[in-house]
């Protein structure tokens, strides 16, 4: 068989249209649990999404990581190189000169001895400058043609050198370049500086600029587009050799100036480059003409080398500018990617542009939300993400704890009884599946009975009919209090964060699995309030004195009377006791030690509770014996119970009290952490 010939080949290469449309999207999950757990240590929305972006995540480098190491190639820069390359090199071919002259004087027995002692007299009496040196031989009439031609190679090197400051990679392309190429050079710096002149008095026209670059357009490899754009990068390049001098020692500046004079054998070429110097300086004065560095290396560097260097310096300052996003307005799209990628390599560069993609889905997928202050706050939906990452935490370690394993409640249909029945409109029970199938199975086979004599394949198909669902117990509802403690000793004692992760880890189980529970979270400090889940975790630490528990109190009873069909259940999150109360006319009372009023109030409002039914779990924080002694004392008056978890575990503890509370209540004190019961193994379901 004749195979065809292929009609179309491809090739393929890495891709380089910018981001990688292939690559994962990028994991807001992480951003978001960072943010959330500095949002609820006090950080505004805003500075703790810029300190994720500043710290990175687990695989991923962040903008610290980014600036540490910009800062660590200016220093290697700074540390590897000097600026002597280019005196260096011209040193050296004149002292070869030199030498090979002497060789060539020694070897001429045909020459006049005055002649051969005049011009000995000559190479030894040359001054110690180089500078001065090149100059002292301009008119010297070399015997030796090795001599003359490496004295020739310091004119052409101080051209090429004086070249490469201004227009990057001319030392490499003029090597060996004839009469011919100078004389380019000199009409296109003619024409460059005319270009220029004519631009700053504002009479240019584009075709002036197209005319430049169809003539002389391969000096420039950048490519402008127009005279800004050309403006802009021989600016830069100017401006960066102008710190090279800068940097120079006054002694190696003033032999530079010298040889400059040497260049190409004719000073035109000085001239048409201070000519550009100063055109440039006046069209972008806002270049840095005037800093300087502190080069401390062995390594020297020609001229064209050592503006280069100075050019990658100001790159990395510039990123470091940027990386730092210290200024007003401040965003990751300001990361010039370019640059950083030339300067740190392509990782770099594309994990800023992670960076920057993690910092618009946060703004631009709905996680935050500028309020009517113009503010950022983590949006309803940042806050559902924030809680499921929180609740599966508690699940893990409720399962980890007591051999539970995860169970799924669907929805609030209540618990499975083991009886089916068939499907009505409006039930909200699940499917039985096998039934379900059964039926469908049952009524197939049933009509092909009454089909004899058919041959066609029977098909199984699910009419309504068909459906069962699973009968379950009615769910008793529940009126939960979830008081937490918001007094400053919370904060000093490192128990504001996960005080505020164990009320969003409840305030989601309860908003996504038992939505037919009435949850108020209530903080109380010198006063109580009732609290929003938004309010509560944006909360900051202030300092303010009194545990007002009486008022937390009188705040949950009134929870508990208007949801009169629902179980109570009044969970109180502590680390003090009880040191002010609400006196009759609604004032403030404050006293420590605590008063004995103010414990008869507390005393008396959680009498109350009792006897609304409550369900009451003290989560005790703290290993102080009076307060122990007070809470023990105060659980055992309403029948309750007294837990003292890890601060680690304060979610597990409350989230599990809750579940247990919703069920058969157990007496035995076992359980989590030994502090309470009543869970019976019961378990949740979480998203992933």
């Amino acid at each position: 068989m004749t195979r065809r010939p292929d009609r179309h080949r491809s090739r393929y290469s890495r891709y380089a249209g910018g981001p990688d449309p292939l690559a994962p999207p990028v994991d807001l999950a992480e951003a978001l649990d960072a943010i959330g757990e500095d949002v609820m240590a006090g950080y505004s929305p805003e500075r703790a999404m810029q300190e994720f972006l500043r710290r990175g995540g687990r695989d991923q480098a962040g903008l610290d990581d980014l600036a540490r190491r910009v800062q660590e190639k200016r220093r290697e820069l700074l540390q590897r190189h000097n600026l002597d390359g280019t005196l260096q090199e011209v040193r050296e071919l004149l002292d070869r000169a030199v030498l090979e002259e002497r060789k060539q004087l020694a070897r001429d027995i045909g020459m006049d001895d005055d002649d051969r002692s005049f011009r000995e007299m000559q190479l030894e009496n040359l001054v110690p400058s180089t500078a001065a040196a090149v100059s002292e031989l301009s008119s010297y009439d070399w015997a030796s043609s090795e001599a003359r031609a490496d004295y020739e190679k310091i004119k052409d090197l101080l051209g090429r050198e004086l070249l490469d400051q201004r227009f990057a990679g001319m030392k490499q392309a003029m090597e060996g370049a004839t009469d011919e190429d100078r004389e380019r050079i000199n009409e296109m710096l003619e024409d460059l500086n005319g270009l220029l002149e004519k631009h700053a008095r504002d009479e240019d026209t584009p075709e002036d600029f197209d005319e430049f670059m169809a003539k002389h357009g391969e000096f420039f490899p950048e490519n402008p587009q127009d005279i800004d754009e050309l403006l802009d990068a021989l600016a830069q390049r100017s401006a960066a050799a102008q710190r090279m001098l800068n940097s120079m020692t006054p002694e190696q500046r003033e032999e530079l100036m010298q040889l400059s004079e040497q260049a190409f054998g004719s000073p035109q070429l000085t001239e048409q480059l201070s000519r550009l110097d100063a055109n440039l300086q006046a069209a972008r004065p806002g270049e840095d003409w005037g800093g300087s560095e502190q080069f401390d290396g062995d390594q020297g560097l020609g001229l064209g080398d050592g503006t280069g260097a100075l050019q990658d310096l100001a790159d990395l300052d510039d990123l470091a500018d940027q990386l730092a996003q210290s200024y007003a307005g401040a965003r990751m799209d300001d990361v010039d990617l370019d640059k950083l990628a030339r300067q740190l390599g392509d990782q770099a560069a594309v994990d800023a542009r992670t960076l920057a993609e993690l910092e618009k889905a946060l703004r631009d997928t709905g996680y935050l939300k500028k309020d009517s202050s113009g503010q950022y706050r983590l949006s309803p939906k940042a806050m559902r993400q924030l809680g499921k990452a929180l609740l599966k935490d508690v699940a893990t370690r409720l399962s980890g704890r007591q051999g539970a394993r995860d169970l799924r409640h669907a929805g609030a249909a209540g618990e499975r009884s083991g009886a089916t029945r068939e499907w009505a409109f409006g039930d909200t029970e699940p499917w039985d599946i096998p039934r379900t199938v059964l039926n469908a199975v049952r009524r197939t086979a049933s009509s092909m009975v009454e089909e004899r004599g058919t041959s066609a394949r029977p098909e199984v198909r699910l009419e309504i009919g068909d459906v069962e669902v699973t009968e379950t117990e009615a769910r008793t509802q529940a009126a939960v209090a979830l008081l937490v403690d918001t007094s400053f000793s919370m904060a000093m004692d490192g128990r504001w964060v996960p005080m505020k992760r164990t009320a969003l880890a409840l305030h989601t189980l309860v908003r996504s699995r038992f939505r037919g529970d009435h949850l108020q979270l209530i903080g109380f400090g010198r006063h109580a309030e009732v609290m929003e889940i938004e309010q509560l975790t944006a909360l900051d630490a202030f300092w303010q004195k009194g545990t007002n528990l009486h008022h937390a109190l009188l705040l949950a009873n009134r929870h508990f009377r208007k949801h009169p069909n629902a179980q109570p259940v009044l969970l109180i999150v502590t680390d003090g006791e009880p040191t002010s109360h609400l006196e009759p006319n609604g004032e403030v009372y404050f006293d420590y030690p605590p008063h004995p009023l103010t414990i008869a109030y507390s005393v008396r409002e959680l009498d109350n509770a009792g006897r609304l039914g409550a369900q009451t779990t003290f989560f005790r924080l703290g290993d102080d014996p009076g307060l122990a002694r007070f809470i023990d004392s105060m659980a055992k008056r309403v029948d309750g119970r007294v837990v003292a978890p890890e601060l680690d575990d304060l979610g597990a503890a409350v989230v599990g009290s809750y579940l247990g509370s919703r069920g058969p209540r157990d007496r035995s004190g076992g359980g989590f952490g030994g502090g309470f019961g009543g869970w019976g193994g019961r378990g949740f379901w979480v998203d992933e």
